[in-house]
């Protein structure tokens, strides 16, 4: 037991101290997480928005396939980013193998299907409440799709916090694409895998910590702003219900 206490007490000396190595790590992750998901979050609005407002022959079998997706093995997607990116595949005159950018790449594959399918799903309820009062105004799916996704901006920005949790928190793929490389290409995850096999468990410990930390704070964010968005519609049906009211009073008064 002692040696547990022991591990964590060395943990928190590495975090508090500002250890270079534990915070090189975790510099390097946030920003491949963070790169990634600036990338596969404007790509999932477009197409979640576009699945959103058009109807096409075979939409249902698109709508299944996406939410296989979302349950993809992160090794699954790590082989494929493997094989598209290794010197015989079609991508490999890149040179990404076991960089930063094909880390980046993996984590993009992992998290557009989870952005485009609960885009998806908020911009069709928010175009079945109110998408025909842009219609009668003469815009197009297109530009129905965007205002919609303006309209319904803060619950999509819960949709960015669960992405970036969703990759911060991968490990398979960017092991395979990466290689964890000491200082090139070594994130919280898979260092966490490697000091733990390797018997380093205050390091493995502190980056755990931390990673939790991170998990948690998005949590946080997220319900914050979800409650920003309830109180804004409450808001927003008791003015369209106080405007009825009046209109119905006027009615009976003239």
């Amino acid at each position: 037991m002692s040696g547990y206490v022991e591990s964590f007490d060395t943990a928190w000396q590495l975090m508090v101290s500002g250890d270079p190595v534990l915070w090189a790590i975790v510099r390097r992750s946030l920003a491949v997480s963070a790169t990634a998901c600036t990338l596969a979050y404007g790509l999932g609005l477009l197409l979640g928005a576009w699945l959103a407002v058009v109807r096409f022959t075979g939409r249902g079998l698109v709508l299944a396939l996406l939410n296989t997706l979302l349950a993809l093995p992160s090794v699954v997607v790590g082989l494929m980013v493997y094989l598209l990116l290794s010197r015989s595949g079609p991508l490999g005159f890149l040179g990404w193998m076991f960089s930063f950018q094909a880390m980046v790449l993996a984590q993009v594959v992992l998290v557009v299907p989870v952005v485009t399918a609960l885009t998806r799903q908020i911009v069709e309820a928010a175009d079945a409440s109110h998408g025909e009062q842009w219609q009668s105004l003469g815009a197009g799916k297109g530009v129905r799709g965007l205002l919609l996704l303006w309209d319904e901006r803060l619950a999509l920005l819960t949709v960015l916090i669960t992405s970036f949790g969703r990759a911060i928190s991968e490990v398979g793929a960017v092991m395979i694409v990466g290689g964890n490389i000491d200082g090139f290409t070594r994130v919280m995850t898979t260092a966490i895998a490697l000091e733990t096999s390797k018997g380093d468990l205050p390091l493995a410990l502190a980056l755990g910590l931390i990673l939790l930390g991170v998990v948690l704070l998005l949590n946080l964010v997220a319900y914050a702003v979800r409650g920003v968005a309830q109180r804004l519609d409450s808001a927003k049906q008791g003015r369209a219900s106080a405007t009825g009211s009046k209109l119905v009073l006027e009615q009976s008064a003239s």
